[in-house]
């Protein structure tokens, strides 16, 4: 046996999986097709901030005089902003790197295939420096991730030029005066908040009835309030038909409550979704399910397969970095037998526009549906002393309890640096926290966390500063 275990994969699932495994003494493999540290690190979550830290900062440079500052011949140089972006990621691969040779994992470049086999399938890679390698471990993990989804039919397809997915959108030569973003997600979002805040006419298509469909609906109507004062403009519920493309540009055909519209622009970028990456691993041959593009697993990742494991965006949603880490820490700690608590932790979710949206948990409708009792708090940034003398009064705080046992069971907020805050109420939701520890909570002042507490002593009927 070459290995104790082999990871396909090495974004935020794969490479911290790795790490744990060789912490617990296991020999480890990881086989990466392209760069370490995946789509997360290279195309997604890290270079993705680094922009958008960009377009806050040349956003805020516009509201100067409200701070009795003053500067003169505001700009940007577009090339400079990737270029930072770019540096970012690959300072972060490197890391990557560096903490697999800190482990003695062995890394393989290549794509690997799986091929019937025991105690699990054989992997074999067709190696980027040519040829094959067949390797064999006591557990294999897929952690292969996820990309953008696309619609052939309708024309929602990159390109390069005129339509991009997330990829294309990191990397673009020049800034796009017009653009058309398709989907209202986390990733349609934040990049239509980076282009407009360097000045791009930014258009948002949404098929469902409200931007960022999976926050409560509160927290999303604010948003899009907050989002339409900066200058974005929504067709919300719109269903695309049809993209054609010029030399020129793009135009979108959508339908909004019945009537046919066509929007165009220099560019569009399509955010609808993503697919797992299940193909061409020789999971049909092996007898693996895989339904809605994602691989099938049971609460420790275990595929049904024997010693086959799948974590992260491959095995569904939520598609999440942290939550795909936090599976394939479970995940190799159940391999070796640690008997890990439960996959059930609350996994918080964040969108880095302007403002800030996080939220975990339940939503209050989800709370209703459920059978909840949900007693309700809220808190408005624009009384919190932090928050003004700051400059950032926009956004609220909202928290949703449970009226029988008092558990805090969701958590909603929008704002600035709203998604440094949600990490307290994950913690408190993972403790188990009720009210009581909440409200009994001192929170430091002044701060913008304080919205946090008096929300919670909102619900109750004991909030302090309103």
């Amino acid at each position: 046996m070459d290995f104790d275990v082999i990871i396909i994969g090495s974004g935020p699932g794969g490479y911290v999986t790795a790490i744990r495994a060789a912490q617990l003494g296991l020999k480890t493999a990881i086989v990466e097709r392209a760069e370490l540290g995946g789509v997360c690190l290279n195309w997604g979550c890290i270079p993705t901030k680094a922009l958008l830290r960009s377009g806050d900062v040349y956003e805020q440079l516009g509201h100067l005089a409200d701070y009795g500052l003053s500067a003169d011949n505001r700009g940007y140089d577009f090339t400079k902003v990737i270029e930072r972006s770019r540096k970012v990621a690959a300072q972060l691969n490197s890391g990557v790197a560096f903490l697999m040779k800190k482990h003695k994992i062995e890394v393989i470049e290549g794509t690997a295939k799986l091929e019937k086999g025991g105690p699990a399938p054989k992997v074999v890679v067709a190696l980027k420096a040519g040829g094959s390698r067949t390797v064999q471990a006591k557990s294999v993990i897929l952690a292969t991730g996820a990309r953008a989804r696309t619609f052939p039919e309708t024309g929602l397809v990159p390109d390069g030029e005129r339509v991009w997915t997330y990829r294309e959108a990191l990397v673009p030569k020049t800034a796009p005066k017009s653009l058309i973003v398709i989907g209202s997600g986390a990733i349609g979002i934040e990049f239509a908040s980076f282009y407009r805040a360097l000045g791009s006419d930014v258009t948002v298509v949404e098929m469902l009835p409200r931007i960022l469909p999976v926050e409560d609906e509160e927290v999303s109507n604010a948003a899009h309030k907050a989002f339409e004062k900066r200058g974005m403009k929504f067709r919300v519920p719109a269903n695309v038909k049809k993209l054609s493309k010029s030399k020129t540009g793009v135009a979108v055909e959508i339908e909004v409550a019945g009537k046919a519209e066509t929007l165009t622009g220099d560019v569009a970028i399509v955010a609808v979704g993503i697919v797992g990456n299940v193909e061409d691993l020789g999971l049909e041959a092996l007898g693996v399910k895989v339904e809605r593009t994602h691989v099938v697993t049971d609460g420790h990742g275990a595929t049904g397969v024997p010693g086959l494991y799948a974590i992260g965006d491959v095995a569904g949603p939520p598609w999440l970095a942290h939550k795909a880490s936090h599976e394939g820490v479970h995940c190799i700690e159940h391999i070796a037998g640690l008997k890990p608590d439960n996959l059930n932790a609350p996994i918080p979710g964040c969108t880095y526009s302007n403002p800030q949206i996080a939220s975990v948990g339940l939503t209050e409708a989800q709370a209703k549906d459920q059978g909840h009792e949900p007693k309700v708090g809220r808190f408005p940034f624009r009384v919190n002393g932090k928050a003004i003398a700051a400059g950032e009064t926009e956004g609220f705080v909202k928290t949703v309890f449970d009226g029988k046992t008092g558990a805090l069971i969701g958590a909603h907020m929008i704002g600035a640096e709203v998604t440094e805050m949600i990490q307290g109420f994950a913690l408190a939701m993972t403790l188990e926290a009720t009210e009581a520890e909440l409200q009994a909570t001192v929170f430091p002042h002044p701060t913008m966390s304080e919205a946090m507490h008096e929300a919670a002593l909102d619900a109750f009927g004991k909030v302090l500063h309103i």
